[in-house]
C-alpha cells in the first residue's frame, strides 16, 4: 500500500512537470481547449501560481467571457494575485502556439513545374567541375552570411513582461498616458493587452503587457530612457515590473 502511494505521487509529479502546449488563445476553439484543460485544474501547471500562468495570462488578448467558466475563474484568480502579491513560481514550462491548423503548403502551377523541368534539363549541360568565378564565390559568401544572420535571429529568446505604469494623480488623462506609452516603438518591442487598475483615492494605474526580444530590448532602458523622460513623464510618474517571464 505504501509503495502504491509512493508510485502514485511520482506519477503525479511526472505529469505535473511535463510542458503544456496550448493553441491560438485568441480564437473560440483555442479558448474551448483551454477551458477543458482547466476543468480539473486551478493552475496551468503544478499546484500554485507560476510563470506558466503568466505566460498564458499574457497570451489572452482580453478577459475571457463567462461562457468559458473555467478560463474565466482562472483568469480572475491570476489577475487578483498580480494586483496583491505578484507571481514568482518557476513552473514546468508552457508553450502557446499561434494556430491549431498548420499552414497549407502551396503547390506550384503546372506552367511553373514545366519551367522547372526545362531548367533542370538545361542544368544537364552545365560543367559542374569548372572553376568557380569571383562572382560565384562572392555570391556563396553572401548566402553563408545571410544564413548565419538568420540563425542568430532565431536563437534570440523572447520575454513576456507585465508592467505597472503609474500616473501623477487622479487628474492625469489615462487615455493620453496609454497613448504616450504605446508611442514608444523600437525593434524587438511589441505592446500587448492593457487595462486600468484602481489604486485608491480615485487614482488608477495602467497595467500593460509587452513582449520583447531579449537581445534587442532592455526593460530597464525602456523605462529609464523612454517611459519616464520628456514628453511622456508629463503623464507617467513611475513604472514597475510586475512580472518578467521567459517565453
Amino acid at each position: 500500500m505504501v509503495l502504491l502511494c509512493i508510485f502514485c505521487r511520482r506519477i503525479n509529479t511526472y505529469i505535473a512537470s511535463m510542458a503544456v502546449t496550448l493553441y491560438d488563445l485568441s480564437s473560440a476553439s483555442g479558448l474551448k481547449k483551454l477551458d477543458e484543460y482547466l476543468l480539473p485544474r486551478s493552475y496551468i501547471t503544478g499546484y500554485q501560481a507560476t510563470k506558466d500562468d503568466l505566460t498564458v495570462y499574457a497570451a489572452l488578448p482580453t478577459a475571457p467571457s463567462d461562457e468559458y467558466g473555467n478560463v474565466s475563474r482562472w483568469y480572475k484568480h491570476i489577475d487578483a494575485l498580480l494586483r496583491i502579491s505578484g507571481v514568482s513560481g518557476e513552473g514546468s514550462g508552457v508553450i502557446v502556439e499561434g494556430s491549431l491548423v498548420a499552414e497549407p503548403v502551396a503547390t506550384p502551377p503546372a506552367a511553373d513545374t514545366k519551367a522547372a523541368v526545362a531548367e533542370d534539363d538545361d542544368d544537364d549541360d552545365v560543367d559542374l567541375f569548372g572553376e568557380e568565378t569571383e562572382e560565384e564565390k562572392k555570391a556563396a559568401e553572401e548566402r553563408a552570411a545571410a544564413v548565419k544572420a538568420s540563425a542568430k535571429k532565431k536563437e534570440s529568446g523572447k520575454s513576456s513582461v507585465l508592467l505597472d505604469v503609474k500616473p501623477w494623480d487622479d487628474e492625469t488623462d489615462m487615455k493620453k498616458l496609454e497613448e504616450s506609452v504605446r508611442s514608444v516603438q523600437m525593434e524587438g518591442l511589441l505592446w500587448g493587452a492593457s487595462k486600468l487598475v484602481p489604486v485608491g483615492y480615485g487614482i488608477k494605474k495602467l497595467q500593460i503587457m509587452l513582449t520583447i526580444v531579449d537581445d534587442l530590448v532592455s526593460v530597464d532602458t525602456l523605462i529609464e530612457e523612454h517611459l519616464t523622460v520628456e514628453p511622456i513623464n508629463e503623464y507617467v510618474q513611475s513604472c514597475d515590473i510586475v512580472a518578467f517571464n521567459k517565453i
